[in-house]
């Protein structure tokens, strides 16, 4: 399996990151303030007036290390990446498959169950450590009447559409994984553009980090990342890492949440509203959410279909490579990540 590198997170406004060798350094008011050698590295995001010269976004796309570009709240700008890699020929067979409504729907329906079962796990798990909430236990059950009807859907509108109701059923019963700082953190419906609260602001955020390392991880593999099977396609929008992204929402993303909101790592005061109404992160709290974030990626667990430790970081890599090796026919269907 390959060995997780570090993603660079660069948050403080004015920096400038630049290259000398084989080196990033990073500067602020002409000082340096950290050097790190360009093979430990998968990715770089930069969060607002963030600089980057020219022969450093060079150096990147070489070593296949990702740049990505978010405004100061997180909401993505670009993407900077190097040569498309891998076999043209498995791209070819990708796009062959999204052009085939039934082997489309199959992939897509891989993610779907996926997505499904890791969110009525996670609801199951918050249920045996929290104890009884009548709002989990009707959404546990609904989930588990979705996973059949996934199961069974012919068409990708009717795919869609229990996906959609499943999630809207995941979200109504949110509230009852939050144990603490519940005035704060109140689950009231998913608002994204702007989000209009703290639990959103902070959801909205994490998926984004996810989104990044999604991506990354598909054209690691020479997939690509906007020829999606569940999502719509759309011009410039990551349709397969939108799809990819569906298994390790509540497995990734709404675990390092809750573990911040039930462990008082993160409050009230830790957001700020705008005039316009969007609720945003600060600085110094959106750090240590970064933190949270990498600290979960190095946790490991044992991947029920390779049967090995993977650290939770590889797991978008690990899923990458077996959809690679199904589009190949290695695998007669692609299967999902499922948390144990």
């Amino acid at each position: 399996m390959k060995k997780l590198l570090n993603t660079l997170y660069v948050s403080t406004q004015g920096i400038y990151l630049h290259r000398e060798g084989e080196t990033v350094v990073a500067r602020l008011d002409r000082e340096p303030k950290l050097r790190l050698p360009i093979h430990t590295l998968s990715g770089i995001v930069c969060f607002g007036n963030v600089l980057c010269s020219p022969f450093l976004l060079g150096l990147c796309g070489e070593r296949g290390v990702q740049v990505s570009f978010l405004t100061e709240h997180g909401r993505f700008l670009a993407r900077v990446s190097g040569a498309v890699s891998g076999n043209v020929l498995l791209r070819r067979e990708q796009v062959r498959r999204a052009d085939n409504p039934a082997a489309s729907l199959a992939i897509a329906r891989s993610f779907v169950l996926g997505k499904l079962a890791n969110s009525r796990t996670v609801m199951q798990r918050a249920l045996r450590d929290h104890g009884p909430d009548a709002a989990l236990e009707t959404a546990v059950n609904t989930l588990a009447n979705a996973i059949r009807r996934a199961g069974e859907a012919d068409d990708i509108y009717i795919l869609r559409g229990i996906e959609g109701e499943a999630a809207n059923a995941y979200f109504g019963a949110f509230n009852g994984m939050i144990v603490a700082q519940k005035e704060c953190f109140h689950m009231a419906g998913r608002s994204r553009r702007p989000p209009l609260d703290p639990l959103n602001a902070l959801l909205s955020f994490l998926y984004t980090l996810l989104t990044h390392d999604c991506t990354a991880a598909l054209e690691g593999v020479g997939l690509d990342p906007q020829m999606g099977f569940l999502h719509a396609l759309r011009p410039g929008r990551p349709s397969l890492a939108l799809d990819l992204m569906e298994e390790f929402r509540s497995v990734l993303a709404d675990r390092v949440a809750l573990s911040l909101i039930n462990l008082k790592q993160i409050n009230a005061r830790s957001f700020t509203t705008s005039e316009s109404g969007a609720v945003v992160m600060k600085d110094d709290d959106r750090k240590n959410v970064l933190k949270a974030w990498q600290q979960k990626k190095q946790e490991t667990l044992q991947h029920p279909f390779l049967d090995e430790k993977v650290q939770i970081g590889l797991l978008p890599h690990a899923q990458a490579l077996l959809l690679a090796r199904h589009l190949r026919g290695d695998l007669d269907a692609y299967p999902p990540f499922l948390l144990k």
